[in-house]
């Protein structure tokens, strides 16, 4: 079959310029290597923020962020939350010198200016808060400190983000292949002609051809680009995150790391995250873990504020690879944000364009930009972007978890994390319970994950691996690694998608794999005794 547009790579920008593009009316393919998101998306802080530390060198980066933010709440209202943050008055030492004090009376002021970009984003405007109030906010701060401002941001399943954008996509016509390899772009006479491409799962090689291939595989689209003789410059930067089991804080709080870098400690949903270090990264983005280094770096950084943490049970590391705009020489942290589209036309693939940079709070706006590009590719008129204003699938409504509980038998905090996942189509996903009440099965206390979620997710929402569960609801993600939910929900799975004993017992051992690579990192004290737990309750052996 032939298409307008092949989109490489199922990221958020990939994901996000599919469902512009079919929107439209342009008929479009969409290839993603493994699931949706795996890469720097789902791998980001989870925040839809506005980039407040790029406000003097990249402001448009912020006004854009800020803007999109406004733009995201409005078609996907359930996926988000609000994170109020504290930025403390602190130093390393104790007391305040006078340049010290003159530091605080700029944070103040540069603070109040990222008041303006707060309407875009309907934050609330920043606050300056004296010891008194701050310690009564955040009594788990460290002595010593002379008081904070705040600023808000906001959360959200930057995974559950890149699946809405996919589901709206095949809504309005696209196709979607995750699981499914771009091997090599075709042209010819300097033209693009489409991909040629192979399906991990079933072996399955074919061709797809299209005038016009967007490359949006993130950290791997250099090694796409160069197949074709095209180069697309980047400096990948690796970032690590630390999860911990609770909610450390009732806010974020915004840290310094011990080179001065700023960091953060936030909650985030049920668990807190400790992110982000920033450094060059030029191996194999198939082969990422987080260091022992980098885990202390972060710990580090975090305890210096917040001495708490050094008691977390730290449940995994996870890392990804921004894909920043080249520039040799500055650090990594005084890259830009900004993101560009490089065309390949000079470079003897006319039709082949690739995305760089950007943050995952501009995707929209990054889509649309994309979208427009292609239209003109194709020499016709550019027709008006609506993603904006049409909601993402289940972003229609947001339902009241209460009103679920009364409604269908289930407990309201499980009725409340379906409700954030699926929004409006919650209420699809709660009545399997009405028809088979054996799926309202708690799978997961942590992350209140029902037997008929899996089902759900498995019948509408491109499931093809076990492991995708992880991204669609959070499947072993949680503190219990697994423990409690990984073989029950791989075996539904296998009923749901016809799977043999033999590919179950496969996938559920992926799937323990995928989880194994985030906590090798942190095996340590209570997460040490949890893994030996996990790994007798499943036969997997002992650590090693």
């Amino acid at each position: 079959m032939d298409y307008d547009v092949i989109i490489l790579g199922g990221g958020i920008n990939g994901t996000g310029t599919a469902r512009d593009c079919a929107m439209r009316g342009l008929r479009v393919l969409l290839l993603e290597k493994a699931d949706f998101g795996v890469g720097a998306s789902g791998n980001s802080s989870g925040m839809i923020h506005g980039g407040i530390r790029y406000m003097l060198s990249d402001r448009h980066v912020t006004a854009l962020a800020c803007r999109d933010s406004g733009y995201i709440q409005r078609i996907a209202p359930h996926l988000l939350f609000r994170i109020p943050f504290l930025m403390p008055f602190a130093s390393r030492r104790e007391g305040a010198t006078l340049r010290e004090r003159a530091t605080f009376y700029a944070t103040e002021v540069y603070v109040g200016t990222y008041d303006l970009f707060q309407p875009l984003k309907r934050g609330k405007p920043s606050t300056r808060l004296d010891a008194e109030e701050l310690y009564r906010l955040e009594p788990g701060l460290r002595p010593g400190l002379h008081g904070a401002v705040t600023l808000d941001e906001w959360g959200i399943d930057a995974f559950r983000l890149c699946v809405l954008n996919a589901l709206a996509a095949r809504g309005h016509g696209a196709t979607i292949r995750t699981w499914t390899e771009a091997r090599q772009v075709i042209t010819e006479g300097g033209q693009v002609r489409g991909v040629r491409w192979r399906d991990a799962l079933t072996g399955e090689e074919g061709e797809s051809h299209a005038p016009v291939v967007f490359n949006a595989a993130g950290a791997w689209s250099p090694a796409l680009a160069r197949a074709s003789g095209v180069k697309v410059p980047m400096r990948p930067g690796k970032g690590v995150h630390l999860t911990l089991d609770r909610r450390w804080s009732n806010y974020g709080v915004i840290v310094s790391a011990v080179d001065g870098r700023q960091m953060f400690l936030m909650p985030h949903e049920g668990e807190s995250i400790i992110g982000t270090t920033d450094d060059d990264y030029y191996g194999d983005p198939d082969d990422l873990e987080a260091t022992n280094d980098e885990v202390e770096y972060l710990l580090e950084g975090a305890a210096s504020l917040v001495p708490g943490v050094r008691r977390a049970r730290i449940t995994r590391a996870w890392c990804g690879v921004r894909t920043t705009l080249y520039a040799y020489g500055p650090n990594e942290d005084a890259l830009s944000r900004e993101h560009q589209l490089l065309d390949g036309a000079t470079q003897g693939a006319a039709g082949m364009i690739s995305i760089v940079g950007g943050k995952l709070a501009s995707y929209r706006a990054q889509a649309e930009e994309a979208t427009d590009r292609i239209e003109a590719l194709l020499g016709r008129p550019v027709t008006p972007c609506r993603t904006h204003e049409v909601p993402l699938p289940g972003g229609d409504a947001v339902p009241d978890p209460a009103a679920l509980a009364r409604e269908f038998p289930v407990a309201a905090p499980v009725a409340a994390r379906v409700a954030y996942r699926h929004g409006s189509r919650a209420r699809d996903v709660l009545g399997l319970v009405r028809d088979d009440p054996r799926l309202g099965l708690v799978l997961c206390r942590d992350e209140g994950i029902l037997a008929a979620e899996v089902v759900w997710c498995c019948r509408h929402e491109e499931v093809r691996r076990l492991q995708d569960l992880r991204r669609r609801c959070r499947l072993a993600v949680g503190a219990c690694g697994g423990l409690d939910c990984a073989r029950v929900g791989a075996q539904l799975a296998g009923r749901t998608l016809s799977w043999s004993a033999d590919r179950v017992r496969a996938e559920l051992a992926d799937l323990l794999d995928a989880g194994w690579r985030e906590r090798r990192p942190v095996l340590d004290a209570a997460q040490l005794a949890q893994e030996e737990l996990l790994r007798g309750a499943h036969g997997l052996g002992e650590v090693g």
